[in-house]
């Protein structure tokens, strides 16, 4: 067997950074995990579902383009596209095409895509609060937000324009 090194001594990353990551990784997976069992168990949406709702639902005219929606979510087009068409065949969500685009598509929020999120959103709100934002300190939600959002700027300015702009008043 060979000498076993440790990841700091190759990467050029400390003990206390790996340290960072690994929980860092882990609470996120486990949330993950934990919140898509919450929206399925009580409103029979997954998580993915969720995250377009959100996003349609915020968005100018409850409809956004199909690359708009995956710089926003941060998926490949064609996971979009596939569960998009998971999500028409469920009503909550439609598909309607562009007037200035003839390849463009819009995806729409659909009365049944509100019902849901709507249903979902007290009790989502509330797990999210009970497993991570009750375990974290005023100064460290803070510190999160400011450190989260240079993370994400970094590595999808579209994105976090999107968004900016979603959340800008009218």
């Amino acid at each position: 067997m060979g000498t076993i090194v440790p990841m700091s001594t190759v990467s050029e990353v400390s003990p206390e950074d790996w340290a960072l990551w690994r929980s860092y990784r882990a609470m996120s997976e486990q949330l993950s995990r934990e919140l898509d069992r919450q929206l399925q168990r009580d409103a029979g949406i997954s998580q993915a579902d969720y995250g377009i709702l959100v996003s349609l639902f915020e968005a100018p005219d409850r409809r956004m383009r199909i690359g708009e929606l995956g710089e926003l979510l941060g998926w490949e087009k064609s996971r979009v596209s596939h569960q998009v068409a998971r999500m028409v065949g469920r009503g909550l969500v439609g598909r309607l095409e562009c007037e200035s685009d003839g390849r463009g598509t819009w995806v729409t929020l659909e009365t049944e895509g509100t019902r849901s999120l709507l249903g979902a959103m007290r009790q989502h709100a509330a797990t999210i609060r009970q497993l991570f934002l009750d375990e974290l300190e005023p100064d460290e939600k803070h510190v999160l937000l400011r450190a989260t959002s240079r993370v994400l700027g970094r590595l999808n300015p579209e994105a976090c324009e999107i968004a900016a702009q979603q959340s800008a008043p009218a």
